[in-house]
């Protein structure tokens, strides 16, 4: 249940201060955050690298965690993906960075076991940051945000809303933290609630909840289009950082008696039921109960070839991959199997847990049930591993379930479909042949051990505080230098290169997953790419505009971090977007850091713009850097010549420094002045 308002009053009336109030003081304006920790994976730390070395990078000033766990597989486009984590070591190794392997971690569960603990923050190049069951406050940002880290800069901020999350009661016993998590996200998305808000999780249920189930939970909030999250924190949070090593670390958050809050999302945990998310959106969700009610209707509108019988389960990644949702999963399956029709693959979100699971018994247990036992990998979350056959139905313990984000290509008439449940259905269903099953059995909880690290020990890279500045970075022949990028012009012609009317254009349709994520650190090439499986004419439309396109689309920029969804139409000559809305704070802050006009225009909504259609803006740079908030244009269309007035979000004067010098390098590049392109040993 919704509803806004205050929770509760202090003695005699008196305000007190949320968990949120209490680890950020905006008292007299805006924050500007310095992080304790930043981290990428290999998708994004090269180009963060590289733009960071053109605004005059020498060392990591503070910690920098880079893993391999996207593109681990190395199996697109020969070397080029080895070449990536070659240049991660050995960056790591000149700016005094942390490198992580590929198969031994995915980048939340290792930030989680080495980095948070309450009062932290810690900010990274993926929208699933989220550390708050530590009591980290954890942002999901684009690359450049990481860089002005890289650079000594902050990380700037409004004071956020925060929405009290209050848990009460205790999960029944075969409910898990993928169900919890698609009934919050099914509250709290589709009006927007909670956008940008920060999410604190609060009230007495949350002592019946160990800390992987917190984990699965914390890391789906960012479906909800939040901003952050974070947890009162107790016993259960310093048991967990004494098993990793790290219980000094711990101290106890509360809200203040008397805080207030901008709205409350009460969840009774023992009224939760089995849940299942269909495509294509994590907040498409019904009890499985309800699904199975209706299920030939509800699958008719996805799809009229789509049946109510899967052929492939995963449970994977930062949601996943934790050891109470395997352990549960081969509890479930006991030997059972769906044989060669279902399958079932299980990646453990780190090598501590997976040699956890593997001298325990429990990884044995799943292989004899014909599940296949894999290593730490991020892939099937974004489709770049275990695509699933053409016109079939996945079901995953993974983070969403977007359209394509399984991999398949529909521009070559593929189309897969994932739906969205618990590790413990998942097995159910598999145990009975792929027919989706709710689990109706009581789930054992294990008692955690202390966490064996022997793994990060024999294969982590540690340099942090400690880098060698004359050593040379490894420059593949893949990786390659952003492309020149020009100021904002005075005047400022825009061509339409897209037009886009659906509810939300996902990151995911702006720049696709999968392989193309294996082009990231080739900027011009990954750009031959962007909006290929929504707009297939869009790269084609902005080849023939030249300086100037525009994407126009209704609330763009739902999903991942990913800068590339701005920058690949940077590269491409786009100078801006018009929206009613954006989908999110991170894409609005892409659009801002490449250069890109965020414009937003309420008769967009009418759905008249179309591919071809001109906006004159004239005096543009003058009334972009004097604060202006509105801008005088004219609309092309047809015949017609339209005054129309466009409207820009709230923008800080740095932000309007950066649209007018183009992107956010060359704004740095002017501060910190190179006269030449770095060189490896630079």
């Amino acid at each position: 249940m919704y509803h806004r308002g205050k929770l509760t009053e202090g003695a005699e009336g008196k305000r007190g201060a949320t968990i949120t109030e209490q680890l950020l003081d905006w008292r007299g304006g805006g924050l500007q955050l310095r992080a304790d920790a930043i981290a990428s994976h290999d998708i994004t730390y090269v180009g963060i690298i590289q733009t960071a070395r053109l605004g005059g990078l020498k060392r990591f000033p503070l910690p920098y965690v880079l893993t391999c766990c996207h593109n681990s597989l190395c199996a697109v486009g020969g070397t080029i993906n080895a070449d990536d984590h070659a240049f991660g070591l050995s960056a790591a190794k000149k700016y005094g960075g942390e490198f992580v392997p590929p198969h031994v971690a995915v980048i939340h569960q290792y930030m989680r076991e080495r980095y948070a603990a309450p009062g932290k923050v810690i900010i990274a190049s993926d929208s699933h940051t989220r550390y708050g069951a530590y009591g980290t406050l954890g942002f999901g940002e684009g690359g450049p945000e990481l860089c002005k880290q890289l650079l000594g800069l902050t990380y700037a901020l409004a004071p956020p809303r925060v929405t009290a999350v209050r848990l009460t009661g205790a999960p029944q016993p075969n409910i898990g933290p993928h169900d919890v998590a698609l009934s919050i996200i099914k509250e709290l998305f589709p009006k927007g609630l909670v956008k940008d808000h920060i999410l604190e999780f609060i009230g007495p249920g949350i002592a019946s909840l160990n800390m992987d189930f917190r984990d699965g939970i914390d890391v789906m909030t960012t479906e909800t289009a939040c901003l952050s999250s974070v947890w009162e924190t107790d016993s259960v949070t310093a048991a967990a950082l004494e098993r990793y090593g790290r219980g000094s670390e711990y101290k106890q958050l509360r809200p203040k008696d008397g805080a207030m809050y901008s709205a409350v999302c009460e969840v009774a945990l023992d009224k939760i039921e089995p849940m299942i998310a269909l495509p294509f959106h994590p907040s498409n969700t019904y009890t499985i109960k309800e699904f199975a009610a209706s299920a030939d209707e509800l699958l008719r509108d996805i799809s009229p070839d789509l049946r109510p019988v899967a052929s492939q389960g995963l449970i994977a990644g930062c949601c996943g991959g934790l050891s109470g949702n395997i352990r549960a999963a081969a509890h479930i399956l006991g030997g059972k199997t769906a044989g060669s029709g279902f399958n079932l693959s299980v990646y453990p979100a780190s090598a501590p847990i997976s040699a956890t699971l593997l001298k325990e018994g429990t990884a044995a247990s799943l292989m004899a049930s014909g599940a296949i036992y894999k290593t730490a990998f991020c892939g099937p979350c974004f489709g770049a591993g275990d695509v699933p056959a053409n016109n079939t139905l996945s079901l995953r313990h993974t983070t969403r379930n977007f359209p394509s984000r399984e991999g398949a290509k529909p521009g070559e008439g593929q189309s897969a479909f994932v739906a969205l449940m618990d590790s413990r259905h998942i097995a159910a269903t598999a145990a009975n042949g792929g027919i989706i099953t709710a689990c109706m059995e009581a789930v054992p909880t294990a008692e955690e051990k202390p966490s064996d690290f022997s793994a990060y020990t024999a294969k982590v890279a540690y340099f942090v505080g400690k880098g060698e500045p004359k050593a040379e970075l490894r420059l593949g022949p893949g990786i390659a230098d952003w492309p020149e990028i020009e100021p904002l012009p005075e005047d400022l012609e825009l061509t339409c290169a897209a037009a886009i009317y659906d509810p939300v254009t996902t990151t995911d349709e702006l720049i696709p997953s999968g392989e193309a994520s294996s082009y990231r650190s080739n900027p011009l090439r990954l750009a031959q790419l962007t909006l290929s499986r929504r707009e297939p004419e869009y790269v084609n439309r902005c080849k023939e505009i030249g300086r100037g396109s525009v994407v126009c689309a209704l609330k763009p920029g739902d999903g991942s971090a990913r800068e590339q969804a701005a920058s690949s139409q940077r590269v491409l000559g786009g100078a801006a977007n018009i929206a009613v809305e954006y989908a999110t704070k991170r894409y609005l802050s892409n659009l801002i850091n490449w250069g890109l006009l965020p414009l937003l225009w309420d008769r967009l909504g009418e759905g008249k713009v179309r591919p071809g259609d001109k906006f004159l803006l004239p005096n543009v740079r003058t009334k972009l850097l004097g604060g202006a908030q509105e801008l005088d244009a004219v609309w092309l269309h047809g015949n017609i010549r339209e005054k129309i007035t466009l409207r820009l979000p709230p923008l800080s004067a740095e932000d309007r420094e950066i649209i007018a010098a183009g992107c956010m390098m060359n704004h740095y590049a002017v501060q910190r002045p190179i006269r030449h392109s770095p060189s490896a040993s630079d």
